[in-house]
């Protein structure tokens, strides 16, 4: 059902944003909301608080952000008080901010080694997962998991390249495992 509502929500905030050629703006300005929403928990728990009413919480959303986000983006999120939504606020704008990305062809990849990777290394990653699909840009994160014990780990959304050492060990064992119940 929370997958549902931050599809819908983001999708209309997407849409607005499109609408009113501000991808940008707004991307900039959800990714800072993101930020200070993460950093300030007290915020959360008042804007859920159940002793507090809508009024007073679309107030205080109006205190805090009317000047320093556009006035759309205040409008929106009164609407999400208003529709009892705030729960899903930061599923909502997480998926705006992966729509904005999409439509920019921008593309997250986390990459796990064993190593740490040099930068030139980094650069040749990089440069390969762009000759390999249809996006512009590359968002790397980059993890060590010294478990994998060679290889590499490549997940770009929900597909995912294992060609770590570990994972082909564990591979064969199952089918050496195979081999011996059968005989």
């Amino acid at each position: 059902m929370a997958k549902l509502i931050s599809k819908t929500y983001g999708e209309a905030l997407f849409e607005l944003a499109m609408e009113q050629e501000k991808a940008d703006q707004f991307l900039e300005e959800v990714t800072g909301l993101l930020e200070i929403l993460s950093q300030n928990p007290e915020f959360d728990k008042l804007m859920n608080h159940p002793k507090i009413g809508k009024d007073e919480k679309v107030g205080v959303m109006e205190t805090v952000f009317d000047g320093k986000v556009s006035k759309e983006l205040v409008g929106f999120l009164i609407l999400i008080l208003q529709k009892e939504r705030y729960k899903e606020l930061k599923a909502i704008l997480q998926y705006f901010v992966q729509k904005v990305k999409e439509a920019k062809g921008i593309c997250p990849a986390f990459v796990t080694t064993p190593m740490e990777l040099s930068e030139v290394q980094k650069k040749q990653i990089e440069e390969r997962l762009l000759q390999t699909t249809s996006y512009n840009s590359m968002e790397m994160t980059y993890t060590v998991d010294k478990s994998l014990i060679g290889g590499m780990v490549i997940r770009i959304g929900d597909r995912v390249v294992d060609s770590s050492v570990k994972t082909k060990l564990e591979e064969l064992t199952k089918q050496l495992k195979q081999i011996q119940l059968q005989s």
